[in-house]
């Protein structure tokens, strides 16, 4: 939320529970309850949960902030998943961070991805203002400056923070269709070569590995190879490989590589018990937004491999929240859409809850958006068609409620919202309009330097900071190119000798070398029978490994 706020002329309120300072408890008494308008009681009343809570603010009515019937969100339940949606401007991000803090405190570990790069501030306490105390003094919040426990971490390395890689292993075919934007045709082919380089222990650890291992496939030889389960077509083979070579010479190869990020890092806690605030550092690939959204995904579905079975937990084992959602499903494949409302379903069990963060609720398919049981909806504008009709149908995603909320959402103001969760038994609240809480952290980014010291200071530097290249598949190619050299150098003819009949023998390529090359052929149906044929893949056909 802005340090700025107006007041929006918004339906009933009513009172619920209050709680002591930021740290939620049980309901009081509501004093005063008997006077408020029965439609205010009975938002209020949806509110009121005995169990640990996070606070979100106070129920408007009327253009009037009611501090007395505060709107919270049940701890338990934040694994429902949820969406933070508003129109640029409304007060998104400062939302996520009112609950990235009070998810902290509450010993829950939280990832956010940081686009515009205003998310630092989480680390630092607040600076006390007289807006920020206004609006503290209005919602009977008691506002004191306090940063979270926080890690910074940057994608390939690339900005402030941590360096985050994958393989391209790990990441799988679908993943990395999307980001290299191809057709279903090509995505299914690209599967093709993922299960073929498994089977055979080429390990595919960055691009290069792949475009070797792709070359190989779209030879003679490597057709052969794949009669059995389909084919690759020269074609298919060369879009491919035009596709990897034109996102390399975008930048992109420090995105894939070793070592590779440990997801379960973002489970942890700090030694005071409070959950650890991971924040991916993006403002250097903002102008990638295929890329860093795929990478969230991959690190969503990395989790989900490896966490177990939890069922309902008293509290989530991480919320993961998911910026610049609708970059997500932009182009997406059917199989793409299809294996994420996968995820997003199966995950909740794992303890894991995500929130989708966006302008619209339309940016989010709509079997995906069912499955999002908290609702966190800023002020949508209506100035053009295209804008009244995305106001249309984000009212209709709402449970029916007493509000007018077409108008209602036009008229919220900066820090406000129409929100509606699950309470303890899994129903949906009454819809309320909230004048939300101010953070008590920095609202703005730190400076470069001290996130640069964060990092270093930080236990997952040294095995992360330096990037390794180990033996893979395109060094084994090469090694196989160089013995085929060799033994084609043994045969040539001795000085004086007559040329075979034809003339000289045309020079072959390097690739033709090297699939020609019985080492290899020996070398790829032997590594077959070692850790290829332990990868197995699940959703987005990511590589399930072992920690």
């Amino acid at each position: 939320m802005s340090d700025s706020d107006t007041g929006s002329g918004t339906p009933p309120t009513a009172a619920p529970d209050r709680v002591s300072g930021d740290a939620a408890v049980g309901p009081e008494a509501v004093s005063g309850g008997a006077a408020l308008p029965a439609e205010a009681l009975r938002i209020a009343a949806g509110y009121a949960f005995a169990g640990p809570a996070l606070d979100l603010g106070a129920l408007l009515w009327d253009g009037r902030c009611l501090p007395d019937a505060q709107i919270r969100i049940p701890l338990p339940m934040l694994n429902r998943h949820g969406l933070v949606a508003g129109a640029t401007g409304t007060g998104k991000t400062k939302t996520l961070q009112l609950i990235a803090e009070q998810l902290s405190a509450q010993g829950v570990p939280v990832f956010l991805a940081d686009v515009k790069g205003d998310m630092s501030g989480i680390s630092e306490p607040g600076v006390p203002q007289e807006k920020v105390r206004a609006r503290a003094q209005e919602l009977h919040q008691a506002w004191t400056p306090a940063g979270c426990p926080a890690e910074f971490l940057a994608l390939g390395g690339l900005g402030h923070g941590i360096p985050v890689r994958a393989t391209v292993t790990s990441f799988g075919p679908v993943l990395l269709s999307k980001v290299l934007q191809l057709n279903r045709t090509q995505e299914q082919s690209l599967g093709l070569i993922f299960h073929y380089a498994d089977r055979k222990g080429l390990e595919l650890v960055d691009l290069k590995d792949l475009r070797a291992v792709v070359a190989f496939l779209g030879s003679d030889e490597g057709k052969q190879e794949l009669t059995g389960i389909g084919g690759l077509s020269t074609a298919t083979a060369g879009v491919i490989l035009r596709s990897i070579t034109a996102f390399e010479a975008q930048g992109m190869s420090p995105f894939f590589g070793e070592p590779e990020f440990d997801t379960g890092a973002l489970l942890r806690t700090a030694p005071d018990g409070r959950g650890l605030v991971s924040v991916l550092e993006l403002p250097e690939v903002q102008d990638r937004p295929q890329l860093f959204s795929t990478f969230l995904m991959w690190m969503l579905a990395d989790l989900f491999h490896d966490l177990p079975e939890v069922g309902d937990a008293d509290r989530p084992k991480l919320v993961f929240f998911f910026d610049e959602a609708h970059l997500l499903f932009s182009g997406a494949s059917k199989a793409f859409l299809e294996s994420i409302t996968q995820t997003v379903r199966l995950i909740r069990s794992k303890g894991v809850g995500v929130f989708f963060v966006t302008q619209t609720p339309k940016d989010v398919p709509a079997d995906v958006l069912a499955q999002l049981g908290n609702r966190v909806q800023h002020a949508l504008r209506a100035f053009t068609p295209d804008d009244q009709k995305a106001l249309k149908a984000t009212v209709r995603t709402f449970p029916d409620s007493g509000y007018d909320l077409e108008e209602v959402l036009t008229a919220l103001g900066i820090g406000e919202a129409v929100v509606t969760v699950l309470s303890e038994k899994g129903a949906p609240t009454p819809v309320a309009a909230t004048r939300l809480r101010a953070p008590r952290s920095l609202m703005g980014p730190v400076d470069a330097a001290a996130l640069d010291r964060a990092a270093r200071e930080s236990s997952l530097y040294g095995r992360y900071a330096q990037a390794v290249d180990r033996e893979s598949a395109y060094e084994k190619l090469t090694a196989q190119e160089a013995a085929r050299a060799r033994a084609a150098a043994e045969v040539e003819p001795s000085p004086g000798r007559t040329p075979a009949k034809g003339g000289p023998k045309k020079e072959t390529s390097v690739v033709e070398q090297v699939v020609t090359s019985g080492v290899f052929k020996s070398l790829a149906r032997s590594v077959g029978t070692q850790i290829g044929r332990e990868i197995t893949r699940s959703l987005f056909g990511t590589a399930r490994r072992r920690r």
